[in-house]
C-alpha cells in the first residue's frame, strides 16, 4: 500500500466545465478522479426529470461529456473514477455508461451504489412523522412528496473498489464521500480511524467544489483574473493520517494559497466542531493551513469525534408554483419608476385574485438590482438611473402565477417611462419542490452494491459514539488608544453559501494579529445591521483558532431556501461580499504596522 493517495476533483456541480477531466488526465500520476454533481436544488431538478422519463434523473453529461471522450485514456492510465452522477437514477446512469464502454471496445468495470432512494417507503415514513431537523415543522402530505433520499457515506464506495470496480456510480451520498470512499479503500481504514477519516472528509470537502479551491469565487479575484480561463482543478495528495496537500496541474491557471483553500474549507460547514457526515463527525476548529510551496498548501489537524448513527435525509415536495420576470428601466428617476411599476403590477394582480375569491400570493419578492438593494441598511449609493426590477411571486395555484406574468407584461404600455428589456420568451409558472430535511436511523436504510460479480448488501458499520469537542477559548477582546474603521475585505477573506434556509459565511483573517479585532467587530449586532433585511432568525458565531477564522450562520435568511425561495440570491453566494464591504474598527497603530506605514 502506498503511503500517499493522489486524487483529482473534476466536478463541483451538474454543469461544471468539460475541460476538467482531460486537464487532470494530462497532469498524470492520479490514482482517482472524483466528481460531485449533486446539490439540494439539483436533486429537485432530477426528481422532476425522473417523473417525466423513468430512464432520466441522473447527470447525463457525466456520461456524454466527462466520460465518453476520456474513457480510453482513463483505461490506459488506470485512473479510477468515483462519481455521484447517478442522482435519482444511478442504475440508468450505469447502464448508459456501460453501453458507451462497450461501444468503445473497453473492459472497464462499473459498480453502482444504491439504497439512498426511500421514495417507495413514503407511507411508512409518514407514519413515523419525523420533524424537519432545522425548523421543527411537520412532514408534508404524502401525496405531495416527490423524492426522499438518504445521504450515504464512503464505505459502500470502498467496498465497490475492493471488488475491482474501475468506475463507481452512486446516488445521493454526501459530497465528500466520493473522496473518503477512495481513501478507505486505499488505506484500509476501519470505522474507528476517526481522525484519518475526518481528514479525508475535509480533503473531499476541498475537492467537491472543483476550482473554488484554486481561485474560483476567491475574495482576491484580481490575483487570478489574467488566467481564470485556464483555471486548474484541485488535486489532493492524501496521507494515511488524514493530512493532505492541495495543489493543481502544473501550468494551469488559478491559485492555490492559504486564502483560496481556507475559503473553501469554511464553505457551508455550519458548526465547525459538529460537521456531521455518515461515517464520521468532524471537528475542523484546529485545522491548520500552511503554504509549503508555490500553489501547494498542507492541511492538517482535522479530528473525528465519533460515528453518527443516522443519515441526513432530504425530502422534496410539491409546494405550489413560482415565477418571476426582470424588467429594466433607465433614465430620470429610474429607481422610483421601477418600484412604482412593481407595486402597480402586484396591486392589479391582487385585485383580480380578490374578485375571484382566491387567496393572496404566499410570497412576493421585489428587488431593484442596481440600487444596492442587496446591501439593505449598508447601502451608500444615490438614486440609480439604470435599474433591473426583479419581481417574483409564489402561489399554491399555477393560474395565479400565470396571472402575474400576464399582467406584468400587459402593463407594458401603462408604465412610467423608461421601461425596456431584451426580448425573449415569456416565463411560465414552475413547480416549487420545497426541501424537508430529517434524520433516518442507519439500520432503516438498506444500502446495496451492484457490479459484475452480483449484488452485495452493505450494512452500516457501528463505531464510537459521537462526543462533543471542547470549545476553543474565544479571542480576547482587544483594546487600543486610537481606532480606525477598515473595510473587512482588507482584513480577511470570506466566502458564503447555504444549507436550506441558513446562510453560512466563513471569514479568515489575513494576519493572525487581526483576528481579535475581526471577532470583536463581527458581533451579532453588526451582522444584523448588514443582513437584517434578509435575516429574521438566530445568528450564530463559531471560532476556528487553527486556521484563525470564524464561521457565521444566519438562520431564516434565504426566503425558505434555494429550492423554493424567490430571492435574487437564494443560496447566499454573495453574502460574503456584503460582509466584506462593511467596515469594522481596528487598532490604528496595528493597522499602520501591518500596512508598513507606521
Amino acid at each position: 500500500m502506498s503511503q500517499q493517495l493522489r486524487i483529482g476533483g473534476a466536478s463541483g456541480f451538474w454543469g461544471d466545465a468539460s475541460a476538467a477531466t482531460p486537464q487532470l488526465l494530462a497532469a498524470g500520476g492520479l490514482d482517482f478522479i472524483v466528481y460531485d454533481y449533486l446539490a439540494e436544488i439539483t436533486m429537485a431538478i432530477l426528481a422532476r426529470a425522473r417523473v417525466k422519463d423513468p430512464k432520466a434523473g441522473y447527470a447525463t453529461d457525466f456520461v456524454t461529456s466527462a466520460m465518453a471522450s476520456n474513457l480510453r485514456e482513463i483505461a490506459v492510465q488506470g485512473v479510477r473514477i468515483v462519481s455521484n452522477a447517478g442522482g435519482m437514477n444511478p442504475l440508468a446512469c450505469a447502464e448508459a455508461l456501460r453501453e458507451e464502454i462497450k461501444k468503445q471496445g473497453l473492459s472497464l468495470k462499473v459498480a453502482v451504489v444504491t439504497g439512498d432512494d426511500l421514495l417507495d417507503r413514503a407511507e411508512e415514513i409518514a407514519e413515523a412523522a419525523p420533524q424537519e431537523m432545522f425548523s421543527g415543522s411537520a412532514l408534508p402530505p404524502v401525496k405531495k412528496i416527490a423524492s426522499i433520499n438518504a445521504y450515504l457515506g464512503g464505505f459502500p464506495i470502498a467496498a465497490a473498489l475492493d471488488r475491482g470496480a474501475d468506475i463507481v456510480i452512486t446516488g445521493r451520498c454526501v459530497d465528500s464521500a466520493v473522496t473518503l470512499g477512495a481513501a478507505i479503500h486505499h488505506f484500509g481504514w476501519v470505522p474507528n480511524d476517526l481522525d484519518a477519516m475526518a481528514g479525508a472528509s475535509l480533503a473531499g470537502h476541498i475537492l467537491e467544489c472543483g476550482p473554488q479551491a484554486t481561485g474560483g469565487n476567491f475574495t482576491d479575484w484580481r490575483l487570478v483574473a489574467e488566467n481564470l480561463a485556464e483555471i486548474g482543478y484541485p488535486i489532493a495528495d492524501l496521507r494515511s493520517d488524514g493530512s493532505f496537500e492541495v495543489s493543481k496541474p502544473q501550468g494551469s491557471g488559478g491559485l492555490v494559497s492559504r486564502g483560496s483553500v481556507g475559503e473553501q474549507m469554511l464553505y457551508e460547514i455550519g458548526d465547525p466542531q459538529a460537521y456531521l457526515l455518515p461515517d464520521v463527525a468532524c471537528d475542523f476548529s484546529q485545522v491548520t493551513l500552511e503554504e509549503v510551496g508555490p500553489d501547494r498548501v498542507l492541511v492538517a489537524g482535522a479530528r473525528g469525534l465519533g460515528v453518527p448513527d443516522s443519515y441526513k435525509t432530504c425530502l422534496t415536495w410539491a409546494d405550489g408554483f413560482r415565477s418571476g420576470h426582470v424588467f429594466t428601466f433607465y433614465g430620470l428617476d429610474a429607481e422610483e419608476k421601477a418600484q412604482h411599476f412593481a407595486e402597480t403590477v402586484l396591486e392589479r394582480c391582487r385585485a383580480t385574485l380578490k374578485r375571484m375569491q382566491a387567496p393572496d400570493y404566499a410570497d412576493v419578492s421585489v428587488e431593484l438590482i442596481g440600487t444596492e438593494s442587496q446591501f439593505g441598511a449598508m447601502r451608500n449609493s444615490g438614486p440609480s438611473r439604470e435599474v433591473a426590477a426583479k419581481i417574483a411571486v409564489r402561489h399554491a395555484d399555477a393560474r395565479a402565477v400565470g396571472l402575474f406574468l400576464k399582467e406584468a407584461v400587459g402593463l407594458g404600455l401603462a408604465t412610467p417611462p423608461g421601461l425596456s428589456g431584451f426580448a425573449g420568451a415569456r416565463p411560465k409558472p414552475s413547480p416549487v419542490l420545497a426541501l424537508f430535511s430529517y434524520l433516518t436511523p442507519k439500520n432503516q436504510v438498506a444500502v446495496r452494491l451492484l457490479d459484475e460479480a452480483g449484488e452485495l448488501q452493505c450494512p452500516a458499520f457501528k463505531g464510537a459514539a459521537v462526543v462533543d469537542a471542547p470549545h476553543p477559548d474565544l479571542p480576547i477582546t482587544p483594546k487600543a488608544e486610537k481606532m480606525v474603521e477598515v473595510p473587512l475585505v482588507d482584513l480577511a477573506w470570506a466566502r458564503s453559501g447555504d444549507k436550506g434556509d441558513i446562510a453560512n459565511i466563513g471569514v479568515m483573517a489575513r494576519d493572525p494579529a487581526l483576528m481579535p479585532w475581526i471577532w470583536a467587530g463581527l458581533t451579532p449586532e453588526h451582522l444584523q445591521k448588514v443582513f437584517g433585511h434578509f435575516c429574521d432568525g438566530e445568528i450564530q458565531r463559531f471560532y476556528l483558532p487553527g486556521s484563525v477564522a470564524m464561521n457565521i450562520l444566519l438562520h431564516g435568511a434565504l426566503g425558505g431556501g434555494g429550492t423554493s425561495s424567490l430571492r435574487n440570491d437564494p443560496q447566499a453566494k454573495g453574502y460574503g461580499q456584503l460582509l466584506l464591504a462593511a467596515p469594522i474598527p481596528v487598532d490604528a497603530d496595528l493597522w499602520a504596522k501591518l500596512r508598513g506605514t507606521a
